[in-house]
């Protein structure tokens, strides 16, 4: 993972007690960010932050943060916002914390999920998820879109993952951090340019989905390739 010396921002992880958000927060702490999880219930919060404690300093980890908040505290504190609920939350949970957004970043994870057919691509009304949420949420928050097509069983592995990262944001500014997001979190990111691309990210993981029931996986993933490294140009 990166180890650069520059500050590194306080996250709150929101639906951080769900296994993707807590393969974030997991990884994140590692590269030593503040995190903070958030959720509805308190509770909930310390319960998932005592598993991951527990899970660092059984791999002999000692220098972490991490700590547990409701949503609005959560979101309030920090300077970077990561949105990992499910689907039919999205709406609801980013209308009530639109007010402690604003001036933020907010990466979103959602994918359009629709029980019981998660194996096909559903495209919501606006697009996609995230273009949903940066139009809830106004010019205010800068929304990216990065994680879907990661499985939290390799997030809270501290295997390398050979897996790429697309990363959609509303300027390049956004973009940027959350290609540092994605490499500190010990991941290959891609600048795959503004949030109305993120349609295809958010559609990728229902083919995933599928991919992995037929071969009974559970880590199917994409990689980008024809495109020459640093080290290689």
């Amino acid at each position: 993972m990166s180890n650069n010396s520059y500050q590194k921002e306080k996250i709150a992880i929101i639906g951080g007690t769900g296994k993707e958000g807590q393969g974030l927060a997991y990884r994140w702490a590692k590269a030593g960010y503040p995190i903070l999880i958030g959720s509805r219930n308190k509770q909930k919060a310390d319960n998932a932050v005592d598993a991951l404690c527990n899970m660092l300093e059984n791999e002999g980890e000692e220098d972490f943060s991490i700590e547990g908040r409701e949503n609005m505290d959560a979101v309030r504190e920090c300077a970077i916002a990561v949105l990992t609920v499910p689907y039919d939350f999205h709406e609801e949970t980013l209308s009530a914390l639109k007010n402690n957004l604003r001036g933020k970043y907010l990466v979103d994870v959602t994918v359009p999920l629709v029980p019981p057919k998660v194996s096909t691509v559903t495209i919501p009304p606006h697009g996609s998820a995230a273009l949903h949420a940066q139009r809830l949420l106004g010019e205010d928050v800068k929304v990216i879109s990065a994680f879907q097509n990661i499985s939290f069983e390799l997030l809270l592995s501290d295997k390398e993952i050979i897996c790429d990262v697309l990363v959609c944001g509303v300027n390049k500014e956004s973009r940027d951090i959350g290609l540092r997001l994605v490499e500190d979190a010990g991941l290959k990111g891609w600048d795959a340019g503004p949030l109305e691309n993120s349609i295809v990210q958010e559609g990728l993981t229902s083919v995933l989905i599928r991919i992995n029931k037929k071969f009974g996986s559970h880590s199917a993933g994409i990689r980008i390739t024809g495109v020459p490294s640093k080290t290689e140009e």
